[in-house]
C-alpha cells in the first residue's frame, strides 16, 4: 500500500490538492476489496474503517483513484459501474454471465494480436481498451437442462 498511498500522493501534489485523512481511508477501503467492486461497495468499507466518511467523499476520491492509475473501471453488466485494481495488476479482459454476473477475467493472445491489427488498420495509436463478453455461464446453463 505504500507505493499506491505515494502514488496517489504524488498525483494530488502535481494537481495542488492534498491527501486527507478521507482520501486515505478510502485508498485503504479500496485497496482492501477484492475483484471488481462498486463505489457502494467502497463506501462501506471506508466506513468500517471511518463511520464519518461521507458517501460524495467516497465518490470524488475513486474517481481521483482512476485518474491517478490506481483503479480502472471493470464491468457494467447491470448498468453498475464496477471498478478494480488498476495498480502492478496485468491487463485483462472480462467474460460476464448475464445471469448470475459471475465475471471470468481471462487474457487471450489472439484477440490481443487482433485488436493491435485494428488500431494499425485504422491508423491509430493504441491507448488502452476494454473488452467485455456477455453469455451464459456453465453454470447457469446446467440449470436450464435440469
Amino acid at each position: 500500500m505504500r507505493d499506491e498511498r505515494a502514488l496517489l500522493e504524488r498525483y494530488l501534489r502535481d494537481r495542488g490538492l492534498k491527501m486527507t485523512r478521507a482520501r486515505e481511508t478510502v485508498l485503504t477501503a479500496f485497496l482492501g476489496l477484492e475483484s471488481h467492486v462498486s463505489v457502494e461497495a467502497v463506501i462501506e468499507a471506508a466506513r468500517r474503517l471511518d463511520p464519518g466518511v461521507g458517501q460524495a467523499t467516497v465518490f470524488r476520491t475513486v474517481k481521483l483513484l482512476v485518474d491517478a492509475g490506481l483503479a480502472r473501471e471493470a464491468c457494467h453488466d447491470d448498468g453498475t459501474r464496477l471498478f478494480e485494481h488498476a495498480y502492478n495488476h496485468a491487463h485483462h479482459d472480462h467474460l460476464t454471465c448475464i445471469r448470475c454476473g459471475a465475471i471470468v477475467e481471462f487474457i487471450d493472445t489472439d484477440i490481443e494480436r487482433a485488436q493491435e491489427a485494428v488500431y494499425r488498420r485504422y491508423g491509430f495509436e493504441s491507448s488502452g481498451h476494454r473488452l467485455e463478453l456477455y453469455g451464459v455461464c456453465p453454470a447457469c446453463a446446467a440449470e436450464d437442462t435440469d
